[in-house]
């Protein structure tokens, strides 16, 4: 509780909201002030500040708190702020409806990818990405797609701060050289690929959006359930789906494509 003592009231209101992630959606006062080390009375308390601003919402029911709907005026912000944000939505449509796939754009932030779009997959089975989630550079096609097609000085800096490649499952790649020819191999081909890297069960391709200097701004990704990204044929059809719309995105963002820059039509290669 002594560390708790050095956060300031906005730390702590911040740390609260944050608690709120896909994978626990919901917290009561008492499990979320064991979980940040806060006292109940303060979590309480700054709980009825952040609700009586539309921040959360208490389940009258299970007096549980979850976020409030006030988020999805952020989400409009957040397309807006970016300019491959503002031009998606066209491509994300035209994508999702080629493919039936979950699609999403991401961006790097830091030392992260993290998605600022996501348009989901209306299928039964399906896999989901939701808005704001992150990850690391290294593992899943929509990181190591922005990793490999980024700047190589950023690129070289990213991975001599890596201490380790901490793997999310056993096919996350941990390997320094085995990353690095990786990435070798998605620069010559184009697109990224993987399976299971980051979620079990879950397949990923991705190719990269790059603006009118041939400066990458973001990926353009399929997240597909590993049954159907099994099958080579209907993976080949993703790809070269995927590809089409990221190669119009990046021209429509002012991308000479195939002029010897770094645009992907001229290194596409269906697997």
């Amino acid at each position: 509780m002594e560390q708790a003592e050095r956060f300031n009231s906005i730390e702590k209101a911040l740390r609260i909201l944050l608690s709120f992630q896909a994978e626990h959606p919901f917290w009561g006062v008492r499990e979320l002030s064991a979980h940040l080390g806060f006292s109940p009375a303060t979590v309480q308390r700054i709980l009825q500040v952040l609700k009586s601003n539309g921040f959360v919402a208490q389940d009258p029911a299970t007096r549980q708190y979850r976020l409030g709907v006030v988020f999805y005026t952020f989400l409009h912000a957040l397309k807006g702020a970016y300019p491959i944000g503002r031009a998606g939505q066209p491509f994300l449509q035209g994508l999702l409806e080629a493919t039936g796939e979950t699609v999403h754009l991401n961006i790097i932030e830091g030392a992260e990818r993290v998605c600022i779009d996501t348009l989901e997959s209306r299928q039964v089975l399906k896999a989901s990405m939701p808005v704001g989630s992150r990850s690391p550079l290294y593992a899943g096609a929509s990181s190591k797609c922005l990793l490999a097609f980024s700047d190589e000085s950023f690129r070289e800096r990213y991975l001599d701060k890596l201490t380790v490649l901490t793997p999310f499952t056993e096919r996350t790649i941990t390997d320094w050289q085995v990353l690095r020819r990786d990435l070798e191999s998605i620069a010559a081909r184009g697109y990224a690929t993987s399976l299971g890297e980051r979620n079990r069960g879950l397949g990923s391709l991705s190719a990269p959006v790059f603006g009118h200097r041939g400066q990458l701004l973001g990926s353009l990704s399929l997240a597909v359930p590993e049954i159907r990204y099994k099958d080579s044929g209907y993976r080949s059809f993703c790809i070269a789906e995927l590809c089409r719309q990221a190669q119009v995105f990046s021209r429509m963002m002012g991308c000479e494509i195939g002029d010897g820059g770094t645009g992907p039509a001229k290194r596409e290669k269906v697997e």
